[in-house]
């Protein structure tokens, strides 16, 4: 195997990992689903700072490192709102926000140009307030009870910064895509 895989191959053991965080979820099992899903954070730190260190990038890696947290992500919201532990509107919200800007990108590939986009500060902030909330509801079931309000701000931040950030692609994606299509570069 090319060293330069070794990210694309950790990516795909996370995708991996959804597997075994969902059934431990299913089954309520909250302090081994959190164990399991810090070992897929700690492997999407790695692979990132191995593409980063080593210039290890390839084009697969660019896609599949997203793809993976998303499905990660989703797949976790999706089985905690089954589990009556978000609420369900929260699950609409971060669902519509990815939906949007999929298909916003595509739309933007397809009749503007093509672009590489990199993420905002705001959408990264956004990752970050989904994965804790993730954290602290499984350490709420699993370990220790966190007072509630402090589970009720998560889901407020992840709210606004959900929000937020689908605005902020759409407004900035948008412009510039007016921009390009009136001859600007």
């Amino acid at each position: 195997m090319n060293l330069r895989h070794v990210p694309n191959f950790i990516t795909a053991l996370r995708l991996v990992l959804v597997i075994p965080v969902v059934v431990l979820l299913i089954q309520r099992r909250f302090t081994e689903a959190l164990m399991v899903f810090a070992v897929a954070g700690a492997s999407d730190v790695l692979d990132g700072f191995l593409a980063r260190r080593y210039g290890w990038f390839t084009r697969l890696g660019g896609w599949l490192d997203p793809v993976a947290d998303k499905i990660m992500l989703v797949s976790t919201y999706v089985t905690l709102v089954w589990l009556g532990l978000i609420p369900f509107w929260l699950l609409v919200v971060v669902i519509a926000r990815d939906v949007t800007i999929l298909m916003g990108g595509v739309a933007y590939y397809f009749w503007v140009e093509k672009v590489d986009a990199q993420p905002s500060w705001i959408s990264k902030l956004n990752t970050v307030a989904q994965i804790a909330l993730v954290m602290a509801v499984m350490f709420d079931r699993g370990i220790a009870a966190l007072p509630i309000v402090w589970l009720d701000v998560m889901i407020g931040a992840v709210t606004l910064t959900t929000v937020l950030s689908g605005a902020g692609y759409v407004a900035t994606w948008g412009a510039r895509a007016i921009h390009v299509r009136r001859g600007g570069t």
